[in-house]
């Protein structure tokens, strides 16, 4: 299971570059949909905290591979969009979370962008779809990099945070980033049940 102690070792164990590929695979590749993105940031956060990693290394590192992974699936979407919806669903392909942020998008349209970026799974698929829509590109950019500062940052820090004021914070770790999970999954539960009852999505 990746969190807790397991996920401090693996993220111990990748370093400053693994922590990097995690955050680009998972921001826009649409095979990184089931990294550990949100606890994967709050417990490097929390590592720094306790001087394993500097995190004036790490915020501009997470940055970059969630600006970048997004830019990445942006023109992923827009070359080659059309080859990826005939595609079967797969471990490595899940189509379901394509089709979950298209809805997504199309309701929100470039918000998209920042909000997915709490939603697992939804956060990967975002800037693909937003290339298949052919959104502009200087559009595109401005929303992804507002969101991936709100996302790098703000998980980053709370957990530098936490860890720094909570005295022998290692020992609420686990459930922390649990409730953390939680938090980051329940906006994709509720966008589910929302377009379950949207009659418009069933005609």
């Amino acid at each position: 299971m990746l969190f807790g102690y397991d996920l401090q070792s693996l993220i111990t164990s990748i370093g400053y570059l693994g922590i990097f590929g995690m955050a680009f695979a998972e921001s826009g590749l649409f095979f990184g949909f089931f990294l550990p993105g949100d606890s994967l940031l709050f417990t490097a956060g929390f590592l720094a905290s306790q001087k394993i990693f500097n995190i004036w290394i790490l915020l501009p590192l997470i940055t970059l591979g969630a600006i970048g992974g997004d830019s990445i699936g942006f023109w992923t979407g827009r070359k080659f969009g059309s080859w990826l919806v005939k595609q079967k669903e797969s471990f490595f392909f899940q189509k379901s979370h394509l089709e979950a942020a298209k809805r997504f998008y199309d309701r929100h349209g470039g918000k998209t962008l920042i909000l997915a970026r709490f939603m697992p799974a939804i956060r990967t698929f975002a800037p693909i779809v937003a290339g298949m829509a052919d959104m502009h590109y200087g559009s595109f950019i401005t929303y992804n990099v507002i969101g991936g500062l709100l996302w790098s940052f703000g998980l980053t820090l709370l957990g530098y945070f936490l860890g720094s004021v909570i005295p022998n914070a290692d020992k609420y770790l686990l459930p922390i980033i649990g409730v953390i999970i939680l938090a980051s999954v329940l906006p994709a539960i509720i966008h589910f049940v929302k377009d379950r009852r949207d009659p418009k999505n069933h005609e």
